[in-house]
């Protein structure tokens, strides 16, 4: 074991980020009411350049008025290669209330862009005297991303979650995609004939989980993009959970109560989970660092899996 200790992720439900435009303000009050951990309000892809200024009015409003009850309230802002962001974070910090949780930022591709956000963020904050620092989540959808993606976990304190974003890292990778996340055509194996397809993205979210878990970030996988293929969607998510991310975006209503099913524990993991835990305690008080729990041994990591299990749940419970 390092003498550095990991440090823990944020401790709150991140199952769901449901993403909305914020040029479209009739779609808030849904999505205040939908049942996603985290929210997104856009305005960065899904508005166009004619429309940012409203939409950015719009987030602003929406800070301000709509009740978000316990969610975690992100707002994405433009790439730092517009003439949009800092407008973004001024109007956001200036005018939108403390309910503002979060920054999301796009594109990230090295530790010295979210010092940029990070530097005005806080000259801000000092000026208007606001009373809850902002956090921050970025996205890794490039090349340069990916390369430096523990350079970028480790850039600031507020950071706190971190998300995959697979069309815009498929472009700048040049990968030959046909979709956005998911199994591709193309990207497969060959056994006595048959095609095995492989997960394109794996190597890439497990750099990100890696990078994240090491400085003590949330590691959430993007958007999938055919919200018509419930069980394509499924299968991605539980193949990302298996890695170690914690949730995924919705890009679509349906795609929350998806979302919510994979990646909150079930009753009978809970249940093995604070079983688990119940073994090793007795274990324990008979000095011994190990146990047999239903034909099979457990030890001190099976603690630590059992553990993050039984926080989740509760982390869920209480929200």
């Amino acid at each position: 074991m390092s003498f550095r200790i990991q440090p823990p992720a944020p401790a709150r439900p991140n199952r769901c980020q449901l993403f909305g435009p914020a040029s479209n303000a009739k779609l808030f009050e849904k999505m205040a009411a939908s049942a996603a951990d985290v929210i997104n309000l856009d305005l960065e892809d899904s508005v166009s350049p004619g429309d940012k200024d409203a939409a950015r009015s719009n987030a602003v409003d929406a800070i301000n008025t709509i009740d978000w009850g316990r969610k975690t309230l992100s707002v994405r802002i433009n790439g730092l290669d517009s003439p949009f962001w800092y407008r973004d974070v001024v109007d956001l910090l200036e005018q939108g209330g403390d309910r503002l949780d979060q920054i999301m930022i796009p594109k990230v591709g090295c530790a010295a862009d979210i010092y940029a956000v990070d530097a005005l963020v806080t000259s801000i904050e000092a000026a208007k005297g606001r009373g809850k620092p902002i956090s921050f989540e970025v996205i890794i959808e490039s090349a340069a991303g990916i390369s430096h993606v523990e350079e970028i976990a480790a850039a600031s304190p507020r950071l706190q979650a971190m998300s995959l974003g697979a069309a815009d890292f498929a472009a700048s990778m040049g990968m030959a995609t046909t979709g956005i996340g998911g199994t591709q055509e193309n990207y497969y194996m060959l056994q006595d004939g048959a095609r095995h397809w492989s997960d394109p993205w794996h190597w890439a979210t497990a750099a990100i989980v890696a990078a994240c878990r090491t400085h003590g970030l949330l590691p959430v996988d993007g958007p999938f993009g055919d919200f018509s293929d419930d069980e394509g969607f499924r299968a991605q998510a539980r193949r990302v959970a298996t890695l170690g991310m914690v949730g995924k975006w919705a890009i679509h209503p349906k795609q929350v109560a998806l979302a919510n099913e994979i990646f909150t524990p079930s009753e009978d993991a809970v249940t093995e989970a604070r079983e688990i835990l119940a073994a090793m305690e007795e274990a324990k008080a008979n000095g011994e660092g190990a146990t047999v729990y239903r034909g099979r041994l457990v030890d001190i990591a099976s603690i630590k899996q059992a553990e993050v299990i039984v926080k989740q749940a509760e982390m869920i419970s209480e929200g």
